[in-house]
């Protein structure tokens, strides 16, 4: 459902899934949708009633501002949902989805594919109770994301994995906020955790450069992944080391800690995400990304764009659209 420039993407792996058939998709724009067919040879639906008439579970790649409605019309059918992050515009509709999901008892996954990202898989295994991430994405400027905040199109991916890498909930929210093109197109954003844990989120849409890094740090160890590139290292500090005698003198990195190269196996992670949803249909394994889990990851977003939003009015004819605030 939808195949304007992500969604084109999502047609074009789930052609070749195995495990499941594509039967087609629905895309409101008819210019869009007969380019689409036409390119990639596959059937374009002439209304979203027709198409959900005829499958067991698709993909939504909607406006996220149209989620809710097409998410219910489906989820009343018993079709099963994968949904691109974030899962909705609000916290009402993302409950709403949620709900109408377990009451149908069919599937839900929400779509933060950076869970798949090779750099993320391989690191998982040494992962053990962070205490402090710190994340950074930036990209150039593209008026696709701008329906939704800065926070809602890019942010929210980052969030999403502190999540599932601390396993926690978040207690506060501190956020920062500047305006270039839009309302507010950079953002740092202080997320910690009930237990303690700490997480410093950056993002930016108005960068000159790609950079996609995430850096973990937990008793005994510390994680340096590039997102972008799909790989990483892990910093262990090593067995049975002196440290009375380690400070006596300058010690180089080396004598501290045994550094391991991440590695996974290589895969697209929109495949894989697909892969995934597809064996939780068919009951092969458990969902990777829950509807709670994205309803989570939405909340701590809206607090961030609300402390933002909060602060703007009475900094805007000061100077510089830039807000700080608490929660």
């Amino acid at each position: 459902m939808g195949a304007g420039a992500l969604g084109f993407h999502h047609v074009r792996l789930l052609r070749q899934q195995p495990g499941a058939s594509l039967v087609g998709f629905y895309e409101a724009n008819p210019e869009r949708a007969a380019a689409v067919a036409k390119e990639l040879g596959v059937r374009a639906f002439p209304s979203l009633t027709a198409l959900l008439d005829g499958i067991d579970a698709a993909v939504i790649v909607v406006p996220t501002k149209a989620h809710h409605e097409v998410a219910t019309q489906a989820l009343r059918r018993g079709i099963h949902l994968l949904i691109e992050k974030p899962i909705s515009t609000t916290l009402a509709e993302a409950d709403d989805i949620v709900q109408l999901a377990r009451e149908r008892r069919v599937l839900l996954q929400i779509g933060h594919v950076e869970r798949f990202n090779r750099a993320v898989r391989a690191a998982m295994p040494y992962i053990n109770r962070p205490r402090f991430v710190e994340s950074e994405r930036l990209a150039p400027f593209n008026p696709r994301g701008t329906d939704v905040a800065v926070v809602l199109d890019l942010m929210i991916h980052d969030i999403d994995l502190v999540h599932a890498l601390v396993g926690d909930h978040v207690a506060d929210v501190r956020a920062v906020g500047v305006g270039v093109l839009t309302d507010v197109d950079m953002t740092n954003a202080w997320l910690q955790f009930q237990g303690g844990a700490v997480a410093n989120i950056k993002a930016s849409r108005v960068a000159r450069d790609r950079l996609r890094k995430l850096r973990i740090f937990q008793e005994r160890g510390y994680f340096s992944l590039d997102l972008a590139a799909g790989t990483g290292e892990f910093y262990e500090l090593k067995e049975g080391l002196d440290v009375g005698e380690l400070a006596k003198n300058p010690q180089s990195i080396e004598k501290l800690v045994n550094r391991h190269k991440l590695k996974a196996p290589e895969g697209e992670p929109l495949r894989l995400e697909h892969e995934s949803f597809i064996a939780a249909v068919r009951g092969d394994t458990p969902v990777v990304v829950s509807g709670e889990d994205g309803r989570d990851a939405l909340a701590v977003a809206l607090r961030i764009v609300n402390e933002i939003e909060h602060a703007l009015p009475a900094l805007r004819g000061a100077g510089p659209s830039l807000a700080f605030g608490r929660a």
